[in-house]
């Protein structure tokens, strides 16, 4: 464990053969840990960034440990991933680590999966129980705009180039309402429009960008939603499957659009939900 200022990360190094890295915002838990497990066992070494009280770090822990049993390496940051200054230091690290690597590595993909934002009504009939200003702005920034600011910085620094993948999750609550989840359908509606024109501007310089729609996921995220009891077990009468979307389901899914031969596939909100959407 090494600490830089009130940044602290790990390193752990094992033998490898690629220098391929994926950077995954959100990456303790859920869609998150699942995606970082898969690109390890295709070969990606893993840069992730979370944000965990001591009661959850143990999770992170065997996270790194099973990733370092796969022969890859890690970096973490336990950080807020919307703060500028940490996302500052965080890439500079990264930058340094990466050139230091032989032969030098890149960013190949990238997964924005933070989740955090409020949950709380636009109108109540206590307007101290209604949803604030603050909130909303918060709850963009993060779960939204902080996207947009990761790839610039990224592109800038010349960490991601040809070839890399930008994936950002959203869910069908980003064109659909749920009682409380205002907030967070106008985060993710604006993540799918930011991704949109990523996929637009990044295209000349051989970057995709493509946001993935899970299907209703038993997630620390999904269970924190009043309501979500409900929402799963509709969830698995409405899926063709007749069962919930699993975060390995996502991952599986993004591992393959990550491959070399997706670059033409850029732009889309795709559904990795097991035909969920399509019922209605």
């Amino acid at each position: 464990m090494f600490v830089v200022g009130m940044l602290s990360f790990r390193i752990m190094t094992t033998s490898h053969t690629t220098e391929r890295w994926a950077l995954i915002l959100g990456a303790s838990s859920g869609f998150g840990a699942a995606t970082a497990r898969e690109l390890a066992k295709h070969g990606f070494h893993i840069a992730g960034v979370h944000l965990d009280r001591k009661a959850t770090l143990p999770n992170v822990e065997q996270l790194v440990q099973e990733l370092q049993k796969a022969g890859r390496k890690t970096l973490f940051f336990n950080v807020n991933a919307a703060d500028p200054q940490k996302r500052a230091e965080i890439l500079t690290q990264l930058e340094s680590s990466l050139k230091a690597s032989t032969p030098p590595g890149q960013i190949a993909v990238v997964m924005h999966s933070l989740a955090f934002g409020s949950l709380k009504p636009y109108i109540a009939a206590d307007p101290k129980d209604a949803l604030t200003k603050e909130q909303m702005e918060m709850t963009l920034d993060v779960m939204g705009n902080s996207l947009v600011y990761w790839v610039q910085d990224l592109f800038t620094r010349k960490l991601i180039g040809p070839g890399s993948r930008i994936f950002a999750m959203t869910s069908s609550g980003g064109r659909r309402v749920w009682p409380t989840y205002g907030a967070v359908s106008a985060a993710k509606a604006a993540l799918e429009s930011h991704m949109r024109q990523l996929a637009l501007e990044l295209a000349p310089h051989g970057i995709t960008a493509n946001t993935i729609r899970a299907g209703v996921t038993n997630t620390p995220a999904l269970r924190k939603i009043p309501g979500n009891e409900q929402m799963m077990e509709f969830a698995k009468l409405k899926n063709p499957h007749h069962r919930l979307t699993t975060p390995e389901d996502v991952a599986q899914a993004i591992a393959t659009l990550s491959n070399s031969g997706t670059q033409w596939i850029t732009g889309n909100v795709i559904g990795a939900d097991g035909g969920e959407d399509i019922i209605g």
